[in-house]
């Protein structure tokens, strides 16, 4: 214990000013790292974090030579730690996608029940409907899937495995009835289920304005590779959450672009 003081003391005594200044800028950079994460609800990032320091600082006081076993890690380490901070949302979304079904295999069946079912015919009935809704205040949440919902958020509504229609989305997201709360989940040709439940974003920097339906259609697209479709009650507004982002004051010609990129751009060509 004696020769770790010593070391530390000898350290410290070698440039006073540099060594105070370095500790200083330091502790500002990691005081606004730890900041940035709380802000951002990343608690297991600070746990890294500190893990990391607490390394660092033991490697300040070994020799070269007992530094040696560690250099990858210290090396390495903050690469790591930098794409988990810019990079979480895709992360998070990436290991989700590998315990649910083959993209490809999904994208394959509801491109094929797409065509047989005529793309253009269910884009022109969910643009209907999300209109109608945001010209009568009449609140929303539409989730575009590839078969990847989880299990639990399926079960938390009711199954419905209808053809796509105006008419049934405006009935099920009319006021007080029974399914009008919870999101309606569309897979491919189907509305696959009503009433379901979605996680809340948990992003602190969200505008005030944006109340729960918003941040239950921002909130699946954190985790899940997904696109919500949001209309206000309170105003109107049309709005699409996209990879844990939200474009608000969508427009009709922009509600358009993005079902043609849900039911694959190239099939639409076709038939052009």
């Amino acid at each position: 214990m004696k020769e770790f003081f010593d070391k530390v003391a000898n350290a410290l005594s070698a440039d006073v000013t540099t060594t105070v200044l370095t500790v200083f800028l330091l502790f500002v950079l990691f005081f606004y790292l730890i900041n940035l994460l709380q802000r951002n609800n990343a608690k297991w990032l600070i746990a890294l974090m500190f893990a990391y320091v607490a390394i660092t600082g033991v490697l300040f006081m070994l020799t070269e030579e007992e530094k040696q076993p560690f250099t990858y890690f210290f090396v390495v380490a903050p690469f790591v730690l930098i794409v988990f901070i810019l990079f979480a949302t895709e992360i998070k979304r990436d290991i989700w996608d590998l315990g649910v079904k083959k993209v490809a295999e999904t994208k394959h069946v509801i491109k094929n029940s797409a065509a047989a079912q005529n793309v253009n015919h269910m884009i022109d009935e969910i643009v209907k409907a999300v209109q109608n809704m945001s010209k009568n205040d009449v609140g929303a949440i539409i989730i575009l899937a590839n078969g990847n919902m989880p299990k639990t958020i399926i079960d938390s509504g009711v199954i419905i495995d209808s053809e796509i229609s105006a008419a049934l989305i405006e009935s099920i997201f009319f006021p007080k009835t029974p399914l009008h709360d919870g999101a309606m989940v569309i897979n491919g040709s189907k509305v696959h289920a009503a009433g379901c439940f979605l996680p809340l974003s948990q992003e602190v920097n969200l505008p005030k304005e944006l109340g729960t339906r918003h941040r239950a259609g921002i909130g699946i697209t954190e985790t899940i590779s997904v696109t919500s479709l949001i209309v206000s009650e309170e105003t109107g507004i049309i709005s699409i959450a996209q990879g844990g982002k939200i474009k608000r004051y969508v427009d009709s010609e922009m509600l358009r672009q993005t079902l043609k990129e849900y039911y694959w751009q190239e099939l639409l060509e076709q038939k052009d």
